[in-house]
């Protein structure tokens, strides 16, 4: 007989309970948390998502606007000029003084101490359109004064290097996630289609996959992206570089997938789909798509940085976006010579925005990888 209990259920049972009712997104999102790369990784992604989305906002001055040349970074400072400690932040604005240099007889440049140019944030400064409708002029920091501020000093043509960078992530960011988008889109297809189908089907898809696999792929991205004139409009060329990423990218997740594929395919809940007379289309979609999505998933994640350097070092050799864009890639072609990098090495600020994003995106898909499959 069975005993029937009106006592509320102990903690013990909650747990139970909570936890065989936890849907598969909760409990990968619940080990997730416990990984402090895979949550500092996320974090870094939605504010590197955010800052390209609202680069209009976050960048203190107009990418576009010119300044003294190779001007150094101005520090933030919390002194005045008799060195007492001040709570506003400030930053002192390089001046000609009326010393002058004993070699040279030319008047030396240092900090206008007796004209602090103060900083806060949501200041006024160069109006703009946020996503190229709604006009504004506030930016998240900046001088109170809407004067300019070079945080991270200024290249060649006298172009702020911080606001630049913020805007180069919203055309690096883009290149990566639509090529990643596409890849996987492709690979993922090709790779389920190649490894459930198998016999000839399979032969003949994966001896293509290996042709592509066997292609030099820098040469190659040189000499397809060299065929485009210099004259072409720029949305052209970025769509050209685009497919042709997309191009030589996609084979190696479709390897991926089909492995996946061929051990899923196998399975008992497959071969009984197939029994009671599933359609094929039906089974991939239903029945395989689902359970590889965990390594696809993970594989974006991990795919997206790939993506970010190559962009970069293809904008190095001035084989990725052209002028008016920005991007990161482009931003280091100013690096080009030992004399600039020795003489103004702010101008490799950009290759730290490299970096954060390729830490954010691997921190992520390693907390990922682990949260998907534990074991």
């Amino acid at each position: 007989m069975l005993a029937f209990s009106n006592s509320p259920p102990s903690p013990e049972e909650k747990i139970q309970h909570k936890s065989g009712n936890e849907s598969y997104i909760a409990l990968v999102w619940r080990r997730l948390k416990r990984s402090w790369t895979g949550m500092s990784g996320l974090v870094l992604v939605i504010l590197l998502l955010m800052m390209a989305i609202f680069a209009e906002f976050v960048a203190p001055l107009d990418p576009k606007a010119t300044d003294t040349g190779f001007a150094p970074p101005q520090v933030i400072s919390f002194h005045d000029k008799n060195g007492n400690f001040v709570f506003l932040p400030r930053v002192y604005a390089l001046a000609e003084t009326t010393d002058l240099d004993p070699v040279t007889f030319q008047p030396i440049v240092g900090p206008d101490y007796d004209h602090p140019r103060l900083l806060g944030f949501f200041v006024k400064g160069d109006p703009y359109y946020l996503f190229g409708l709604i006009p504004g002029n506030r930016h998240l920091f900046g001088a109170i004064d809407g004067g300019p501020v070079h945080f991270l000093g200024t290249d060649k043509f006298g172009r702020d290097v911080l606001s630049r960078a913020i805007y180069g992530s919203r055309i690096s960011l883009m290149i990566a996630l639509t090529v990643v988008s596409i890849v996987t889109i492709v690979g993922t297809t090709i790779g389920m289609i190649s490894g459930y189908f198998g016999g000839t089907v399979d032969a003949w898809i994966q001896r293509f996959v290996e042709v592509v696999l066997a292609f030099p792929q820098v040469p190659l991205y040189l000499a397809l992206t060299s065929l485009i004139p210099v004259t072409a409009p720029t949305n052209v060329f970025l769509a050209f570089v685009i497919i042709v990423m997309s191009a030589l990218g996609w084979a190696q997740m479709s390897r991926e997938v089909r492995g996946k594929t061929l051990a899923l395919a196998r399975i008992e809940y497959v071969r009984a789909a197939m029994a009671v007379g599933a359609t094929d289309w039906r089974i991939i979609l239903q029945h395989i798509l689902p359970n590889v999505m965990s390594h696809v998933i993970v594989a974006v994640t991990l795919a997206i940085p790939s993506v970010v350097l190559l962009e970069s070092f293809l904008g190095f050799l001035g084989f990725a976006v052209k002028p008016p864009l920005i991007s990161w890639g482009l931003m280091l072609q100013d690096t080009s010579t030992y004399s600039v990098i020795g003489s103004y090495p702010w101008i490799l600020s950009p290759v730290a925005f490299v970096l954060v994003t390729v830490f954010a995106f691997n921190a992520l898909g390693d907390g990922l990888r682990d949260a998907i499959d534990p074991y």
